[in-house]
């Protein structure tokens, strides 16, 4: 028998509130829509996150990991997946950053984490600022593989005077998850920075992504 989830229900609580006010649990019933035999949709919502741990990890897991899971079929995993490839697309794409500024450095985090926490291969990406320190353009400059991307300082320099831009920020990812960045880090970031200088281009910042963390060499004194 369904368990009796008491309370406005979570589409009727949106509509008389907003989205900010309901829970990860309330949020997630909506996108499944139904639950299951003997199972209230907001029972397999909660019971999906005590699986997973949080919404990132249930959004980024493997189709084999919700096998496992009574109730969700590929119509639900479908689902999921289709709302997080459109949140994904959302806050990555350019319009996200448009008007945004250096200052704003929550805003770029989480428009650095919704880019690349999730990938699976480290990217390099490159923000391109005016002289106001208004973001102009965004680029994932370089693709490489589970733990190494080879990054050419001269395509930066190229991509920054076609966009006349003035400062940049650098970001990439680890995959593994851990945000420390490697000798090899340090020592692009070196030659990037030299060579931008060449050319009165200053870079603001390397941003290293992880997943739940990140590491930001003007935070550390780096630059």
């Amino acid at each position: 028998m369904e368990e009796n989830w008491k309370g406005l229900p979570p589409r009727e609580k949106l509509v008389e509130f907003s989205p900010a006010a309901l829970s990860d649990t309330e949020l997630l019933a909506i996108f499944l829509r139904t639950g299951t035999r003997g199972m209230h949709v907001m029972a397999l919502a909660q019971r999906l996150l005590d699986v997973f741990g949080s919404l990132h990890r249930m959004m980024t897991a493997p189709p084999e990991d919700f096998r496992a899971i009574h109730g969700i079929g590929m119509a639900k995993y479908a689902q999921l997946n289709a709302v997080a490839e459109l949140a994904r697309r959302c806050f990555t794409s350019p319009q996200a950053l448009e008007k945004t500024t250096v200052s704003s450095s929550e805003q770029m985090l989480d428009f650095l984490n919704s880019s690349l926490a999730h990938r699976e291969r480290e990217i390099f990406q490159v923000v391109f600022f005016d002289n106001q320190h208004r973001v102009i353009h965004t680029s994932e400059m370089f693709s490489g593989t589970l733990n190494s991307v080879e990054v050419h300082p001269r395509e930066i320099v190229r991509e920054a005077l076609k966009r006349n831009a003035a400062a940049l920020i650098l970001a990439h990812n680890h995959p593994s998850g851990l945000a420390e960045p490697s000798r090899a880090d340090r020592t692009i970031t070196k030659q990037i920075v030299s060579a931008c200088a060449l050319m009165n281009i200053r870079v603001l910042d390397h941003m290293v992504i992880g997943r739940g963390e990140y590491v930001s060499f003007a935070e550390r004194g780096w630059l």
